[in-house]
């Protein structure tokens, strides 16, 4: 679990039981509503919010503790997080929470962070499913189980976790930037936690913070989605109510950082092929009125490529890459500048420019034109949040731990008041010399200070607040099979490009689009593949009538998120955008594909930002590891289309790399016959094929192409190490390939076994043994990708540990295959499996965007959504028997070959 995942038993006491039996509780009282989301509040004190999406089929459940690492006490860093881990251990009605997680075919985690942490899940909209749901959240909020003998497993899965965050230059380096910037508030502690607290921690304390902070008083539940909203509060006050509100006060949080006398300074020093730098400001909390404009703030100066950091400091060549940051929380935090350097640049030059930009806005003001292009990126990326309801359900936990959910709009309007003279205002005032935290101490003679305010009364900012108008709500869309056909229109343009249109409302005039454009033969791609790979990443790298920057500007105008790429094979563009401006939209993509600029420095800037990219996967386990997946899958000669280049001759391929080579690939092999274009949402049918036919029904491409034909070819087998000196997590891969394809008949077998075997969320036999059982990885599984077209099928298992447990990992992988080919599945793995995966599918299916990458698929290969109607008849018609015969048939444990990679002289040991 990240950053990034009812029947309350109370006691054997006769007393206690008949005092809840006789516990009286009273419907949800409504507080208030803000576009849409209404607040309500039981007497027990939760606090519930419901926002109501009929256009999705899908439902959201996100509980947010108002509870996070910065409520640890000393001896208890890492708890909050740890706890997270905990209460997916189960309870007495619900034993195996990731396994009901699997079977409803949810979309789980759970996230800790400094003043909050939340558990979500999102699944289809039936009633069984949010029955469940409830239940299981009411449930785990009093009755988890935070036993010795979990904390004793689970401790070594999170120490993994610390572990992998060890091996991140760029995650340790904030670590200690943090933990130097705060000298008393708890904010300097990492969420994760030190290593000794996680380590020694015993259940009962753990067990003293859970029963404390996991209260229905400290709690806010959010759902979202398909459902009524007096069926749904009728449902949480059955189980919720019963829950007693706890006889205890919370402890309030008094601490407060004073201000800083001069600069602070820290340096690590690890084994790496980067450096970096990074300057840390002192700011007000989220909920303070100057931190609209400081988000404005940022926005100038670290966006990529407009950014005044990206444009002193890697335009000049100091940095290949820049970036900056701010920690919207609920007491003050900080503001986070710094740029990553390539090993031969000057480390001190660099950070004195950093410096220089960031603390020269007196000399050189902010201006008008760099004020509205934050502020529309802003805007822009909280409407396109704001159009689902399943994000808008996970971004409220932020907000809650903030201080409360209304911040969110108060924030949006703030954003849009901001003045350049405000912004003016917060620079000059927090980005000062002796606020900073980053390279050095200078002592000085006259102290400076910058006082940080804090907010006196949150209640008054957000009282009476209404919000605006609600945003369309969209259409009740049935994703049946038969109704996405029904619903999708198939035609072709005038050259022979295919599309698919499936119009339907959908909550704030949502359109989602995706292109794909395939490219070149076997024999015409030949020695071409880096010189395509970078012919696509060039393409928002500017035109001949925009530049990166300003292309940028007009996309945040119209309001659309939009990613344009390509490779040798093919080009690739994804839209979200709304009805009004869909059109616009489209008109700018294909100026983009057909005149990209090629501009000298823009190619200068993408080639050291890819030489850092590569350099760092040099030392990295994890990329070394799938790097040489990838290679044994796709056994090609240098030269060939689809050949891997290892990492030393990725950067000989790079440093060889052209200017020249591009807009040559470029015209030689771009246009659109060979493709196929997808739209879904809120668009009118007949002017966007109009518009498509003139836009790309006749830029046709002077290149044939012929799909590069991939047939089976049996994976020699052979082990694999690679050596990562001082890194302290190591990965594991093992991997095969089956001559078989998406058509065979025994595909929805593997199918299902493989979901079994390392799929869903937690509970798959590798995860219940490497993760739950053992405690030796933080993540476990396997993955299985099987071709439409070639009799190929390639399986993948993984798991990260610790260097010294690769040997148990390895043993945990053999005997979990072994059990699993010898004695089968039993009939409750096989129906829990089957609910896992076709609710999931479902789940997909009602997500707009990646509807369209479906759609897109069943165009190239000629299906409509009835061949994936009988797929999934296939699969649901398995049994148990069905399912471990064609496990057998295909899957052998000495055809195996293993990769490994991490700290030898550890695993040695």
């Amino acid at each position: 679990m990240s950053k990034r995942f009812s029947k309350i038993l109370i006691s054997s006491s006769s007393a206690l039981c008949f005092f809840v039996a006789s516990f009286s509780y009273a419907l949800p009282q409504r507080i208030t509503e803000v576009e849409g989301i209404s607040e309500y509040k039981l007497d027990n004190g939760l606090q519930i919010l419901l926002f109501p999406d009929q256009s999705k089929d899908t439902v959201t459940v996100n509980i947010t503790y108002r509870v996070g690492s910065k409520h640890e006490n000393y001896g208890e860093t890492g708890m909050a997080h740890l706890l997270e881990h905990m209460v997916f251990k189960g309870t007495p009605n619900h034993k195996d929470i990731p396994k009901e997680l699997s079977s409803h075919g949810a979309r789980p985690n759970g996230t800790t962070w400094t003043d909050r942490t939340n558990y979500f899940e999102t699944f289809s909209a039936s009633q069984e499913n949010i029955d469940w749901a409830l239940d299981m959240e009411a449930d785990r909020m009093v009755n988890s189980f935070i036993a010795q003998k979990d904390l004793d497993s689970e401790m070594t899965v999170v120490r993994n976790e610390f572990e992998r965050g060890e091996n991140s230059p760029f995650g340790v380096t904030l670590k200690r930037l943090m933990a130097s910037a705060f000298s008393w508030h708890n904010y300097g502690k990492s969420t994760i936690g030190a290593r000794s607290d996680l380590e020694n921690v015993p259940a009962e304390r753990l067990k003293a913070f859970y029963t404390k902070y996991y209260q229905p008083d400290n709690a806010t539940l959010v759902v979202a989605g398909k459902f009524s909203t007096e069926k749904m509060l009728a449902k949480i006050d059955k189980y919720f109510s019963k829950i007693p509100k706890p006889n205890r006060q919370l402890p309030s949080i008094y601490t407060v950082e004073p201000s800083q006398d001069g600069e602070k300074e820290v340096t690590v020093r690890r084994v790496g092929d980067v450096q970096l730098y990074a300057s840390a400001y002192h700011i007000p909390a989220g909920s303070h009125p100057d931190f609209a404009a400081i988000e404005v703030l940022s926005s100038i100066l670290s966006e990529t490529p407009s950014g005044r950091l990206h444009k002193k400091v890697v335009e000049s060549k100091l940095a290949s890459r820049t970036f900056g940051m701010n920690f919207q929380w609920a007491d003050p935090g900080l503001m986070i500048f710094g740029a990553q350097i390539d090993q031969s640049a000057d480390l001190n030059k660099a950070a004195l420019e950093i410096n220089t930009v960031v603390e020269n806005t007196l000399k050189k003001p902010i201006d008008k034109k760099e004020l509205d292009r934050a502020k529309r990126k802003l805007i822009k990326s909280f409407e396109l949040r704001f159009n689902s309801s399943e994000n808008v359900a996970k971004e409220l936990s932020e907000w809650v731990g903030m201080g409360d959910w209304r911040l969110l709009f108060l924030n949006r309007d703030r954003i849009e008041a901001v003045t350049v003279a405000d912004v003016q205002r917060v620079a000059t005032k927090y980005l000062q010399r002796n606020n900073r935290t980053s390279g050095k101490f200078i002592p000085t003679k006259k102290p400076e200070r910058v006082d940080i305010p804090l907010v006196s009364d949150l209640n008054s900012m957000v009282h009476g607040y209404v919000g605006r108008e609600t945003i369309s709500a969209g259409e009740l869309f049935d994703p049946s099979f038969e109704n996405i056909d029904k619903r999708s229109h198939y035609s072709q343009l005038s050259n022979g490009l295919k599309l698919v249109l499936l119009p339907k409302e959908t909550r704030g005039d949502v359109v989602s689009a995706k292109f794909s454009f395939n490219l070149g033969t076997e024999k015409s791609l030949h020695s071409k593949a880096d010189i395509g790979d970078a012919v696509g990443a060039m393409l928002q790298r500017g035109t001949r009538k925009y530049s990166r920057e300003e292309l940028q500007d007009e996309f945040d105008k119209l309001k659309s998120s939009v990613s344009i790429g390509g490779s040798a094979t093919g080009i690739s563009v994804s839209i979200n955008s709304k009805r009004d401006n869909f059109i616009k939209v489209l008109d700018l993509v294909a100026h983009v594909l057909k005149e990209p600029a090629f501009d000298k420095s823009e190619f200068e800037q993408y080639k050291a930002a890819l030489k850092v990219d590569i350099e760092q996967s040099l030392q990295n386990p994890q990329s070394l590891a799938f790097a040489e997946y990838s290679r044994r899958h796709r056994d090609y000669k240098p030269g060939h289309p689809l050949y891997v280049a290892s990492f030393a001759e990725a950067l000989v391929i790079l440093d060889n790399l052209r200017l020249q080579d591009l807009p040559k690939f470029h015209k030689g092999f771009y246009g659109s016959q060979y493709g196929e274009i997808a739209v879904v949402g809120d668009f009118d049918s007949a002017k966007v094929k109009s518009k498509l036919d003139e836009l790309f029904g006749s830029w046709d491409n002077p290149s044939v192409f012929s799909r590069i034909e991939r047939p089976f070819k049996a994976l020699e087998v052979r082990n694999t190490e690679f050596d990562t000196p001082d890194k302290e997590n190591a990965v594991f891969v093992a991997t095969l390939s089956i001559p078989i394809s998406e058509e065979h008949q025994d595909s929805p077998a593997l199918l299902l076994g493989n979901y079994i075997l390392g799929g869903g969320f937690l509970n798959s036999r590798l995860a219940t043994r490497l993760r739950q059982k053992d405690g030796l990885s933080y993540s476990a599984g396997s993955f299985l990708r099987s071709s439409a077209l070639d009799n190929r099928t390639a399986l993948g298992i993984y798991a990260i540990c610790a260097p010294q447990n690769l040997t148990k990992v390895e043993l945990g992988f053999k005997q979990v295959i072994t059990t699993l080919l010898k004695d089968g599945f039993t009939e409750e793995e096989i129906l829990s499996a089957k609910a896992g995966l076709l609710q999931g599918t479902k789940v997909s299916r009602s997500q707009d965007r990646e509807l369209t990458g479906q759609l897109i698929g069943n165009s190239y290969l000629g299906r409509t959504m009835k061949w994936h109607q009988s797929f999934e008849a296939r699969l649901n018609a398995l049994t148990p028997d069905d399912v471990v015969e064609a496990m057998r048939k295909h899957i052998k444990l000495d055809d195996f070959s293993i990769i490994t990679g991490g700290d030898l002289s550890k695993s040695k040991n």
